[in-house]
């Protein structure tokens, strides 16, 4: 069992490289374990030290916040089936927001010393990390757009948009639509608005036909007047960067 699920993860690494046998064999030497954690469970805390491991999204969702001083919320990211959560701590030696489970979450912890001791010693795998790093803060770019500029009902189809792009790239079938585990506190902690707010943009979106929408399953009616109510464009997400960098 560990063995399988270990190597959907070499294999996400193999997505935007091209790994000869010797980087397969280095990446299946490390140490790992896998681990099951309920919704809402706490993966890396901010200010934390001596981080262990890294870890990688079997199933489930994640998601990255900060905390303002009184307490208030802020999700800046949404980790998925086939993401790793903390590559950006790999080489820091404090953690600088929290990683928290958004559903029941199974990941694979890589033992961080071996992940590093492999970045600095195999420039292939080293580039994919890179990549990897790199498109999160892509994405991270496009999510402060997203909160500074956009109106509300922007805010929640642009987001609505990039989770069903990134979903069908982890392999879901969108053609009968898609689960989303995220209630609208969460969603308005993830766009800067009210929960009150994201339901009345949420059925103002039902009420245009783009979406349908039932007990937090969303089927997507209208793509193009979604990506249009969105200003979307997958650009920044690099779903091309398929082992273009090999």
């Amino acid at each position: 069992m560990n063995e399988a699920v270990f190597e959907k993860m070499v294999a996400s690494v193999g997505r935007r490289v091209t790994l000869d046998q010797a980087d397969r064999d280095a990446l299946f030497a490390l140490r790992f374990s896998t681990r099951a954690l309920p919704p809402q469970s706490y993966l890396v805390r901010e200010g934390e030290i001596s981080l262990r491991s890294c870890s990688y999204v079997v199933s489930g969702l994640a998601f990255r916040h900060k905390l303002t001083a009184d307490g208030r919320r802020q999700i800046v990211s949404i980790r998925v089936p086939g993401d790793f959560l903390d590559l950006q701590h790999l080489f820091l030696d404090m953690a600088d927001h929290n990683i928290q489970a958004l559903t029941a979450l199974e990941v694979i912890d890589i033992n961080r010393k071996d992940l590093q001791d492999l970045v600095l010693s195999r420039p292939t795998i080293a580039r994919a990390i890179w990549i990897e790093t790199l498109v999160e803060a892509s994405i991270l770019r496009e999510w402060v757009l997203n909160v500074g500029r956009r109106d509300g009902h922007g805010r929640i189809a642009h987001l609505l948009c990039e989770f069903a792009e990134r979903m069908q790239e982890a392999g879901t079938d969108l053609h009968a639509g898609f689960h989303l585990p995220i209630t609208q506190e969460q969603l308005g902690d993830a766009v800067g608005l009210t929960s009150v707010h994201v339901n009345r943009m949420m059925k103002l979106l039902v009420s245009e036909g783009v979406i349908a929408f039932d007990r937090r399953h969303i089927k997507i009616l209208d793509w193009e007047r979604l990506r249009s109510a969105g200003d979307f464009s997958s650009l920044y997400l690099h779903l091309g960067q398929q082992r273009r960098a090999s």
